[in-house]
């Protein structure tokens, strides 16, 4: 009830209607395709270095982000991410929550209304998972540290337990040792500084002995315990003790203590509704004043929680063993032992999982005490992440968190606690079935967004290429991600101890550092950002539609996830799909009407269930009960294992994953055999997909009457044909420019629309499908490869064809009948590439000053003469130089030989985008891809000038600077990561660019 509550008081306050709970279909505004509105478009994330920073480059920040295509800011406290202090700091007068974050705080806000766009905000300092506190508060972050102490050879154990008085002890046992052997821990660490336990000890413990002792222990911290002897390595006691970490995302810079502000910032309890009220409750007292609160009711979006960079020897809560005794219904401290090892951070703490391992001699090695340890954990994080979300609703806001990331939890689990829950490339590493286990458990729950932090990539600061974005942007789409806040655009005034180019988060070991001190930024990076906004219009604009369900369970999801369904049937046909566990069985919106399981969302016809799956208990009877009601479930591979509970006894589970077999509607099918189990059932995928390479298609409905198909063709070019059941008329809608087009080529057959595609390597395309508009729907069914462009005239059934010379393969064929088998009558002229070109390229370099981080860069030019388009690294004279390149040539027009009406301009991929003017007009924006011009509108009789913008990045430049540059009072941290410094970019336009001369042709 308590819940309910709070989601409807956040429904009626929020001026945006449902967008509180930002389900799909929430009544927000999303613009148009040409023109998205901010809250659909992309952000960046900002981050302030602290409170002492100047309002009036904040607000100038932030602006810049609006007009070169973002929605706003996520504003975010960096506080050089609690690493280190920079020289002469004062977080004590500048920390978070101090009245000076207050007032640079209200003046991002009221930019953002100023300008018509919204922002996200960082709950805390750093990565926003804590807040100022006193050192006694409740809601601070916990551990449970351990000391063991083997008992003596006469069994007798009189004495002080070991590590008495390092907490508040929450259990003594004991249990028998069978076996120990020393064994190595992983000693590569990912971030350096990192704690190392290079060696651990294994224990095999005997079942049967583990016994608590907690009610023996004296006030003074002493046993009087005795053990049956025994030989070998008789009985080992451990203790265990629960106290606050006082970890600091915040570093003190104070020797003060008259107010909260004086001790840093504090890492909260997160795994109990305690420490996210510790969090809100500092909000409410140091943050939200009321003009503060006016301003987050008109442009606040999201409340935000990086991943969890939470370090401990157990993950913990006092609470855990309440909760734990209640989920499960019995007490889990004799079974403590079994949590010391590799129930910390999986992502921090690869090198320090434990220096003890304790194991049981039962079949599962004590596995299933550990999943239930977990789900433990899994409940106690949802009561902190529902109390954020109901929080952040009862103010109209929503919550975005990247849920459960590095803690020994599964993530798919508490995925639908939070409003738009977050992934990450970096975590996520590209790959398209990562992407696909976090986004199943929100498609279910109906989440609108699926937000990721775009483009951390290690040693990558000022290298990073808009091609290399896009290219993750892409891939992630294709997971079923549509929301990006790009990592992240930085302030770009003076700070403490940096150097122009100004600060660099991370000192130069993560990408990208966007402001106006990257040559791209005002030179083509808008057109990547209204590329990005476009898109995900159409992710979000509609309902994500997926054929199956593949069902995946882990106690603890690895942060770097690996591909679950290794098989290619699946990708080779077009069916799209993703992950679910056992907990999303659970979900209200879990259920089968008409052979789908959740008919008013995602639309799953099928569930998938791989042999390597461990089926819990629970989840084979959902799994009977869906297939009871109609919908389908393949076994891929064999019957799937268990997934051990309690004391690992799988009896009854066994006995009922034995029983699919007989069940109505399961199948078993060989590996890599479940698309022709669905094909013979009558499942076919929504989007049929027949090419020479991989494609990745991903297909909404819109409410609004489009349907929106997007596929990205990956690695390489690729051709071959798409099938849609719809008989809507396709359009193209082109993210980079916003224009909607008629699409000329694609067939009808069986009440499914086929359309041909060529793809470049990496390339996407979009098309709507919607029956608004004309009533004719005359188009090509059959074109030669001449044809390499068109234009439908004033009526849509009036087709002009752009022919280029060549030989024509195959006559066109219309819908209505017509072949033409010649499409030239005069003879045509032909392509040519371009030469003689001219190179200005404007070096960016550093000021005479470099400690003035204000300054753009001092400019310079340098003009080489080139006959082919190479690298700026093989001409010695702009080797190591970053800024513009602007190349030009002429063109003559119309050709001396051959018809031509108009022509197309040809581009070799551009890295880090292109701009091209004729005659000093600006085209428009291109496929950075497929990069293709129409010239026909800007040219002209006689001589044509051609102009090329091509920005570099700033790295080739940087590098020679390295040992001059400094952020927040530290150079560089190549050394310190034991990298090496990264080597030069290509930068320039590299390849040849072609004129392409063609003919009109109307057809119609």
């Amino acid at each position: 009830m308590r819940n309910n509550l709070f989601i409807l008081a956040a429904l009626l306050l929020s001026p945006y209607g449902l967008a509180a709970n930002d389900q799909v279909g929430a009544r927000i505004d999303y613009g148009t395709f040409q023109s998205p509105a901010a809250r659909v478009r992309p952000r960046f994330r900002y981050w302030l270095p602290d409170a002492s920073a100047d309002p009036d480059v904040v607000q100038k920040d932030v602006k810049d982000a609006g007009l070169h295509g973002a929605g706003g800011v996520e504003f975010l406290p960096y506080f050089d991410y609690g690493e280190s202090i920079p020289p002469g700091a004062d977080w004590a007068t500048y920390g978070f929550g101090s009245s000076a974050f207050v007032n640079i705080f209200k003046t991002a806000l009221q930019t953002h209304n100023e300008w018509g766009l919204v922002m996200d905000f960082s709950l805390g300092p750093s990565q926003g998972q804590g807040v100022p506190a006193s050192v006694d508060d409740e809601g601070l972050q916990w551990d449970l540290s351990t000391r063991s102490a083997a008992v003596p050879p006469n069994g007798s154990f009189y004495g002080q337990l070991p590590g008495w008085g390092t907490g508040e002890l929450v259990a003594v046992v004991s249990a028998q040792v069978l076996s120990s052997r020393n064994l190595t821990n992983p000693t590569q660490a990912l971030i350096p500084g990192s704690d190392v336990q290079p060696n651990y000890v294994q224990y095999v413990l005997r079942n049967s002995t583990l016994r608590e002792w907690t009610q023996n222990v004296t006030a003074s911290g002493e046993v009087d315990l005795r053990f049956p002897l025994s030989s070998g390595y008789g009985h080992r006691l451990f203790a265990f003790y629960q106290h606050r970490t006082l970890h600091q995302n915040v570093p003190r810079t104070s020797n003060l203590s008259t107010s909260i502000f004086d001790n840093g910032s504090y890492t909260v309890d997160h795994f109990s509704a305690r420490g996210a009220r510790t969090t809100t409750r500092f909000w409410e007292e140091h943050i939200l004043t009321d003009e503060v609160k006016q301003l987050l009711t008109k442009v606040g979006n999201y409340g935000w929680e990086d991943s969890l960079e939470i370090k401990s020897n157990i993950s913990w809560t006092p609470d855990l063993p309440n909760i734990f005794e209640k989920m499960h219904g019995y007490s889990m401290k004799p079974y403590l032992p079994l949590l010391i090892y590799k129930n910390n951070n999986l992502n921090l703490q690869t090198t320090a999982p434990g220096t003890i391992q304790c194991l049981l001699d039962t079949p599962d090695q004590g596995t299933g005490y550990i999943n239930d340890y977990r789900a433990a954990l899994v409940d106690g994080y949802a009561e902190y992440l529902e109390h954020l979300t109901e929080w952040l609703n009862h103010m109209g806001l929503q919550s975005s968190i990247q849920v459960s990331y590095n803690t020994p939890m599964d993530a798919l689990a508490n995925v639908p606690h939070v409003n738009a829950p977050e992934c990450e490339s970096l975590g996520q590493n590209d790959n398209i079935d990562a992407y696909r286990q976090f986004v199943g458990p929100a498609a279910l729950s109906g989440k609108r967004v699926v937000s990721n932090e775009m483009g951390a990539v290690v040693a990558n600061a000022y290298r990073y290429t808009t091609a290399e974005l896009l290219w993750q942007i892409n891939r992630a789409v294709a997971g079923g991600v549509n929301q990006f806040v790009l990592h992240g655009q930085t302030y770009s005034g003076n700070y403490l101890g940096t150097t122009w180019p100004g600060n660099t988060p991370f000192h130069y070991m993560f990408s990208e550092l966007y402001s106006e001190k990257q040559p791209s930024w005002d030179h083509g990076f808008s057109d990547a950002m209204e590329y990005i906004a476009r898109l995900q219009y159409t992710q979000q604009v509609g309902q994500p539609k997926f054929d199956v369900v593949i069902y995946n369970e882990d106690s603890a999801t690895d942060p770097a996830l690996d591909t679950v369904y290794n098989e290619t049937d699946l990708v080779d046909e077009g069916y799209t799909y993703v992950y679910l566990s056992s907990n999303n069985f659970a979900l209200p919106q879990a259920y089968v009407k008409n052979g789908a399981l959740t008919p008013e969302g995602p639309e799953f016809r099928a569930i998938i269930i791989p042999s390597s799956s461990n089926l819990t208990l629970a989840a084979v009877k959902k799994v009977k009960q869906f297939a009871r009601n109609g919908l389908p479930i393949v076994l891929s591979g064999g019957l799937p294992s268990t997934y051990y509970t309690r004391n690992g006894n799988t009896d009854t589970l066994t006995a009922e994953i034995s029983a699919l077999q007989g069940t109505e509607n399961v199948h078993i099918v060989p590996t890599g055999q479940a698309s022709v189990k669905l094909q013979s059932l009558g499942i076919r995928p929504r989007v049929q997909v027949q090419a020479n390479g991989t494609w990745y298609p991903s297909w909404h409905v819109d409410t609004k009457g489009v349907d929106y198909l997007y596929v990205l063709g990956d690695m390489v070019s690729t051709a071959g044909n798409i099938s849609v059941k719809t008989n809507k008329r396709p359009y193209i809608f082109d993210p980079w420019t916003g224009r909607q087009t008629p699409l000329l080529h694609y067939q009808r057959t069986h009440n499914r629309t086929r359309v041909p595609l060529y793809l470049a390597a990496n390339q996407t395309i979009i098309i709507g499908f919607s029956n608004a508009g004309e009533k004719t729907t005359l188009h090509a069914t059959q074109l030669p490869s001449s044809v390499i462009g068109y234009h439908y005239g004033n009526r849509t059934d009036d087709i002009w064809l752009h022919v280029s010379a060549g030989v024509s393969d195959q006559p066109v064929k219309l819908s209505n009948g017509k072949t033409i088998t010649e499409l030239a009558t005069r003879a045509l002229a032909s392509g040519h590439n371009l030469s003689n070109w001219t190179l200005t390229v404007e070096h960016w370099e550093r000021p005479v000053n470099i400690s003035d981080a204000s300054v753009i860069a001092t400019k310079h030019n340098t003009t080489c003469q080139l006959t082919s388009l190479v690298s700026w690294q093989k001409i010695p004279s702009i080797a190591n130089a970053s800024g513009v390149g602007y190349y030009s040539t002429f063109l003559s027009w119309p050709p001396k030989v051959g018809a031509a009406d108009g022509a197309y301009l040809f581009l070799p991929k551009t890295s880090n985008g292109a701009r091209v003017f004729i005659n000093g007009h600006k085209v428009p924006a291109f496929d950075y891809q497929a990069p293709k011009v129409d010239l026909t509108p800007y040219i002209k009789p006689g001589e044509n000038e051609l102009r090329i913008e091509v920005p570099s990045v700033m790295w080739n430049y940087l590098r020679t600077q390295l040992d001059d540059l400094r952020s927040a009072g530290l150079a560089p941290q190549f050394e310190e990561w034991g990298i090496s410094v990264p080597g030069p970019v290509d930068n320039g336009l590299i390849g040849t660019v072609k004129v392409v001369p063609y003919v009109w042709v109307n057809v119609g």
